[in-house]
């Protein structure tokens, strides 16, 4: 039983609401056009839940072996590293994760196109690399998560490709104002990205995990921060305005405060262990968001 709850905690559940943002958003922006699919959004949301995973199975297990995970490091446990669970076994949990993954982003791809085509082929390609880059964020030699890269990766799957990619799963099309919101779900879930990164800051530092706010330093990492919440917003105001939704779709503004408040804890913190409660802020701030911009745009098509 208690290998059960380890496995669970390793799983790291609490994240999963910040990557099914983006599928939320990707599919109701598809239902303001005109495209949405129920059962496109049911096997995305499995897929994401399966690629989520994955990732925080491999980023127990590489910062574990690469030492970054230790004593000195201010966030939840770590299984590997507390010896909850062996690296063998994490390893093995990598890998069923990424078969899961594979297994229903296939049948995902199936249900969207139906038949054998470009499209296809061109999603397949990007859900393996998808499951790469979940685990190539902290395993391997050249771990991007430890390059700098990770900003940017996470702003392209949780953004760009995730919205925009689960939009076109809907209606096999395309619209250029899809990369508002996808801007804007990206921009979030690398401020959440960014403040666990600031948590770290000292300790990934001395273990060599060079992070954006590493290489920016903490103060100009706070305010670069101020930057990413503030565009995301601008990116949702600049879509809803050019779309021109009802005004029940500005029911997202009522989120507002959340962001306000870790945009300041963020600017004035004076300890890194007073970020541990943003983070959770900041994701379940973002999945909010994503939530009452979805009621308030199926409230204007009731």
């Amino acid at each position: 039983m208690n290998k059960v709850k380890s496995w669970i905690e390793a799983f790291r559940l609490k994240t999963l609401p910040l990557a099914f943002s983006c599928i939320i958003m990707g599919s109701v922006v598809a239902y303001d056009f005109g495209y949405f699919r129920l059962e496109v959004l049911v096997m995305a949301l499995i897929t994401t839940l399966c690629l989520q995973v994955l990732s925080n199975l491999a980023n127990d297990y590489g910062d574990a072996i690469k030492g970054t995970d230790n004593e000195l490091r201010l966030g939840p446990r770590r299984a590997v590293q507390s010896g909850l669970i062996s690296k063998s076994a994490m390893m093995k949990g990598v890998v069923l994760f990424a078969i899961l993954s594979f297994i229903s982003g296939s049948f995902l791809l199936y249900l969207s196109f139906q038949n054998f085509n470009l499209n296809l082929i061109v999603f397949l390609l990007l859900g393996c690399l998808s499951i790469a880059a979940a685990i190539k964020y902290t395993v391997g030699k050249n771990a991007y998560g430890y390059l700098s890269l990770g900003d940017l990766f996470v702003f392209l799957f949780f953004g760009w490709l995730g919205v925009s990619g689960v939009f076109f799963l809907h209606g096999e099309t395309i619209n250029a104002l899809v990369f508002l919101p996808a801007t804007c779900i990206g921009l979030m879930s690398v401020g959440v990205l960014n403040l666990n990164n600031l948590r770290d800051i000292v300790n990934d530092k001395e273990n060599n995990k060079i992070t954006v706010a590493v290489r920016l330093g903490s103060n100009r990492a706070r305010y670069y921060h101020l930057v990413l919440l503030s565009l995301a917003w601008l990116a949702q105001i600049a879509y809803v305005l050019i779309k021109g939704n009802s005004s029940w779709a500005w029911l997202f503004l009522l989120s507002l405060p959340l962001f306000y408040l870790n945009g300041k804890k963020a600017l004035l913190h004076s300890d890194p262990k007073e970020l541990i409660p943003s983070l959770k802020q900041l994701a379940l701030g973002t999945f909010l968001f994503t939530l009452l911009y979805s009621i308030g745009l199926l409230i204007s098509y009731a």
